[in-house]
């Protein structure tokens, strides 16, 4: 893709034949454009590609089916004559597929927020603001005004911010500042031609209302033209990568899919701290591995919630952050091993 800032596409003229939720850029925004900066290039060449991929139209009804059909059994047996519905989050999902103890520990502890936990909800919300906002805001004043915002809302992490001391402010708002000053820096200006969407809530309702599979997406850019994909979902992630992080947007292009009936054409993980995209094709094959994914998901998670059988022990490496890790002795040996082993092989 032709270097240029995709801010100025929005004051050229729209050619014959280019949808307005494309994000690919005119002669004339290239010629006048002034340099993007490598890693703003690199998003824009990994992100902007014209593929344009072509679902048929019955996918999202063939996906709702086999889901329905393969739950819908067990969560007749195990809701009937109730008012519970069982709801699965992206984290859930996650934990579902890791170490099943931990989940069970966590779903029975009381969540206390942290400066670490909260500055992910801060810099979501600074970016949010950034995406919708006129004028060239500082990132500071994002911070500062996702900080404000976040205080006044009637959310569990409102009482967090009002309880926090000048230092612990302070620390939480430069650690968020750092991160919204990296994702100006390193992503391409936002042209609104793009149809730039920050903190789009997805849902699929199941089983009658009984099953709601619900995410939040960070951000996304595109649209679908019928049956041809084209929106991009991307993922902010303040964090180093993991594996779990592609299956989180895998579920979130499932939920896209089920809402819109066109599944979106690309995943992107976004780390802020390297400024570095991952990207994904979204294939039929994947949004079905991910739907059986969730079947199997929700059969572990009705199983555990009716107590039928012990929940399964996976060590990894956070298992440090486990509430129930000193008494795990599976827990503990694993990470006395990672410790060890990773003292050996910087031994020299």
């Amino acid at each position: 893709m032709s270097e240029h800032n995709p801010a100025d596409t929005a004051a050229s003229p729209n050619p014959a034949g280019r949808s307005q939720g494309s994000f690919s850029p005119t002669p004339a925004s290239v010629s006048a454009a002034p340099r993007l900066n490598p890693a703003q290039q690199q998003v824009m060449d990994e992100l902007g590609s014209t593929d344009r991929p072509t679902f048929r139209d019955d996918l999202r009804d063939h996906l709702r089916f086999e889901l329905e059909e393969s739950i819908g059994q067990a969560v007749s047996d195990a809701l009937a004559d109730t008012e519970q519905t069982l709801f699965l989050s992206k984290h859930k999902l996650g934990m579902l597929h890791g170490c099943e103890a931990r989940f069970v520990a966590e779903e029975q502890a009381e969540f206390a927020w942290s400066v670490p936990s909260a500055r992910g909800t801060v810099a979501h919300k600074a970016i949010e603001l950034f995406v919708t906002r006129r004028g060239n805001p500082s990132p500071i004043e994002l911070t500062e005004d996702a900080m404000a915002r976040l205080e006044a809302d009637n959310r569990s992490i409102s009482e967090f911010i009002q309880q926090l001391d000048e230092a612990e402010r302070a620390d939480l708002v430069g650690k968020v500042n750092n991160f919204v000053s990296t994702f100006i820096e390193t992503f391409p200006p936002l042209n609104r031609k793009w149809v730039p969407v920050a903190e789009s809530r997805v849902r699929a309702d199941l089983c009658s209302d009984k099953v709601v599979l619900q995410g939040a997406i960070d951000l996304s850019l595109g649209r679908a033209r019928g049956n041809e994909a084209g929106k991009v979902l991307i993922d902010l992630k303040t964090g180093k990568p993991h594996s779990s992080h592609i299956e989180d947007l895998r579920f979130y292009a499932l939920l896209e899919t089920m809402k819109l009936g066109t599944p979106p054409r690309l995943l992107v993980n976004y780390y802020l701290e390297a400024g570095q995209p991952r990207t994904e094709k979204v294939t039929e094959d994947l949004l079905w591995s991910t739907a059986m994914r969730v079947v199997d998901a929700i059969h572990k998670l009705l199983d555990l919630t009716a107590g039928t059988r012990e929940p399964t022990i996976t060590a990894s490496g956070v298992c440090r952050f486990c509430p129930i890790l000193d008494d795990c002795e599976t827990g503990l040996a694993h990470l006395q091993d990672s410790s060890t082993a990773f003292t050996l092989d910087n031994s020299d």
